[in-house]
């Protein structure tokens, strides 16, 4: 009589109950790790869209004094990147500094010269942009006044190519390094540069107005993703669960029907 009770017991499935509670702490703490992903990407969403913002309204505004040597120290992307500025000096006769470029126009160089203010700083000028094999005219003599937006220091080089000072080779705009190479005092020399703008009056080349103002904002793309993957622990932890239940009804079901199987019957 105890058989066929046996053999019923062996067609239960075995009870895990250490492996589903870890499996559900699991699927909690993903749970939370991609909602609060979520959510900085939405917190970085409303911050890029506020310097966009704040960008374009320096792009277009009337330009101010470019920051002289007291507040340095303080300039950083947030408050000083793309500002419209101006600033009244005259050229140094050293040798221009080109860096590769591509544009719209396609390759060749930014033509890089310092700048020597009224006060004694000195500011690298991007005069503008240069097509490979043509010519471009010097910086201009006497004392002049540049309007443009400042730009901060491009350090060590482009993507996968570095500054080599030794060989006047630049792929970016190292104000540090440049200066250093064309032998200009450290301590007057701003740590940015200033892209000039675009001189209606000027013939040929270097072309000036060319910077490209753009932010890549893919900040709701990746939140959306962390919520979707949130969503889907949940969906995972729901089907835990509706599994459980399942399952200790099947439980049930199969140890009921094996205590009606064990009574004996009488005739």
């Amino acid at each position: 009589m105890t058989a066929p009770h046996a053999d019923r017991d062996t067609h239960l499935p075995p009870k895990r109950p250490v492996l589903r509670v870890v499996f559900a702490a699991a699927l909690a703490i993903a749970f939370l790790g991609f909602t609060t992903l979520g959510v900085w990407q939405v917190q970085r969403l409303a911050w890029k869209r506020d310097l966009v913002a704040r960008v374009d309204a320096r792009i277009h505004a009337v330009p101010v004094p470019a920051p002289t040597r007291d507040a340095w120290a303080g300039i950083d992307a947030d408050n000083s990147e793309y500002l419209h500025v101006r600033v009244v000096g005259r050229f140094l006769d050293v040798p221009t500094t080109r860096t590769q470029a591509v544009t719209a126009l396609g390759g060749g160089w930014w033509l890089l010269s310092p700048l020597q203010l009224d006060g004694g700083e000195i500011v690298l000028v991007n005069r503008g942009f240069v097509p490979t094999g043509e010519t471009a005219a010097g910086p201009p003599t006497g004392r002049v006044q540049v309007t443009g937006l400042l730009r901060l220091d491009e350090p060590g080089g482009g993507f996968l190519r570095s500054n080599a000072p030794g060989e006047d080779r630049w792929h970016s705009r190292d104000v540090q390094a440049i200066a250093e190479a064309r032998g200009l005092p450290a301590d007057r020399v701003a740590p940015y540069f200033i892209d000039a703008g675009r001189d209606s009056a000027a013939q040929g080349w270097p072309r000036g107005g060319m910077t490209v103002v753009s932010f890549r904002d893919h900040h709701l793309q990746y939140a959306l993703t962390w919520f979707a993957l949130a969503l889907l622990t949940l969906v995972a932890g729901a089907w835990l669960f509706v599994s459980e239940r399942r399952l200790r009804h099947h439980r049930r079901q199969l140890s009921t029907g094996t205590d009606h199987g064990d009574t004996p019957r009488r005739r």
